[in-house]
């Protein structure tokens, strides 16, 4: 573990926290997104839907069948793709994946993106549950594959999901076409990279335990542990690193049980130290989530998003689902259409500026504090901002004051436009 300690960490970390390690009744989901240090992320919203019966939806890369009706969601995603790498639906469905390597060989044969699948799962599950079960079955049915990043040279990997509802958390760990789930009634768990579920596996893929045997993995005998079967016996130097952020993601949890809340995983999301903020040459946070799902239905849900990189250095805006959402095309990247180089083959033969109003004047004033000018003072007037969300929506969930329809529906914008004015 010293030795993984040392390695420089490039990819993401999923929490989740349920009574009684959060320190209310909530569920509370984080993720950072670690992706290519000039990928843009944007933050989109796409509201319920009725598709006609035998309709087709085009994903990254391929098309598959679409169901006659969609939740409305929010996504946080990298500009160039349609899937996500987290979000959340109406329901209080939220969803974040990891990039995972096994024994089972990943493929460049286009398939479904794991980004694909989380934003699938969001648009046709209900419950988390359900999410599980819709993206299990377009995983068996379709197969995940493809480029990962804009680049040309492929970067390919599995997934692995955390999906957490007002209820209950499940994490979903993939192998090529096959997977394995488990259900999360309490506490707190995090996911880093690595498949984590052993024995105590809920479902799973109905030739899971056959396939194991057939390739030699399993001899069919004694306990079937997910992860020393399918892991590989020399893991890659990217997750031998995280294994040691994995660790500290445990103790960081382990340290605030049963006082959890949305703040908390924000400042674990923002721990450089332990490499779960992750700022290094190639890899960086390029977005970050958090939830507030309460368990009392009657209590809506708060998302927020930062639409920015670095999180210990951006705002977490709240979104909250209404009617109506007021459009926020501050986080939105532009439409390059059929000129997009990932509609164009071969793919990703050139670059595009995908930068947003909110990336762009984030990014000057990151320059700013990284020539340690006002940086002080930068840094205060950030976390001040952000101390008045949290204690704004801390007395919202309370129910100190009611937020009028349309104020839900401006929610977002409004924050996104303060903090616009903050860095002019």
């Amino acid at each position: 573990m010293a030795d993984s300690c040392r390695l420089v960490p490039s990819s993401c970390d999923c929490f989740v926290s349920l009574p009684p390690a959060s320190a209310n009744r909530e569920v509370i989901f984080g993720k950072n997104s670690d992706r290519p240090r000039d990928e843009v992320q944007e933050v989109v919203y796409f509201p319920a839907g009725c598709h006609a019966k035998g309709t087709k939806v085009q994903c990254t890369y391929i098309e598959v069948d679409q169901v006659e009706r969609t939740h409305a969601i929010v996504l946080s995603r990298p500009a160039w793709l349609w899937g996500a790498e987290m979000g959340a639906n109406e329901h209080g469905v939220c969803i974040g994946n990891e990039g995972v390597w096994s024994k089972e060989p990943v493929g460049e044969v286009e398939a479904l993106l794991g980004m694909d699948l989380v934003r699938l799962g969001l648009e046709r599950g209900s419950s988390a549950h359900e999410a599980v079960q819709v993206i299990a079955e377009l995983l068996e049915h379709y197969g995940q594959g493809g480029n990962c990043k804009e680049e040309p040279t492929p970067f390919v990997y599995h997934n692995t999901f955390l999906v957490a509802d007002r209820t209950e958390a499940w994490i979903l760990e993939t192998a090529g076409r096959f997977w394995a789930a488990q259900r999360i009634k309490e506490d707190a768990r995090n996911i880093s990279n690595q498949l984590s579920i052993g024995v105590d596996i809920t479902a799973e893929h109905h030739g899971l335990r056959q396939h194991a045997q057939e390739q030699g993995w399993w001899n069919g005998e004694g306990e079937f542990s997910f992860t020393e079967v399918f892991s590989l016996i020399h893991q890659p130097v990217r997750m031998e690193a995280a294994k040691a952020r994995y660790c500290a993601g445990q103790r960081l949890l382990q340290q605030h049980s049963g006082q959890i809340t949305a703040e908390t995983i924000m400042t674990i999301l923002s721990d450089k130290a332990s490499g779960i903020c992750v700022d290094s040459e190639g890899f960086c946070t390029t977005g970050s989530m958090v939830s507030i799902l309460p368990q009392d239905p009657h209590i809506p849900c708060v998302h927020f998003l930062t639409a920015t990189p670095d999180p210990s250095r951006s705002v977490f805006k709240p979104f909250i689902f209404a009617s109506n959402i007021t459009p926020f095309p501050q986080v939105q990247s532009p439409n390059f259409g059929d000129k997009d180089p990932i509609r164009e083959v071969p793919r990703f033969q050139s670059r595009v500026d995908r930068r947003h109003e909110l990336y762009r004047q984030h990014q000057l004033v990151l320059e700013i504090m990284n020539r340690n000018q006002e940086n002080q003072r930068l840094q205060e007037t950030i976390q001040k901002l952000q101390q008045k969300i949290l204690d704004a929506m801390k007395n919202l969930l309370a129910g100190s004051f009611i937020l009028k329809p349309q104020e839900l529906a401006d929610l977002f914008c409004d924050y996104i436009n303060k903090e616009l004015k903050l860095y002019k």
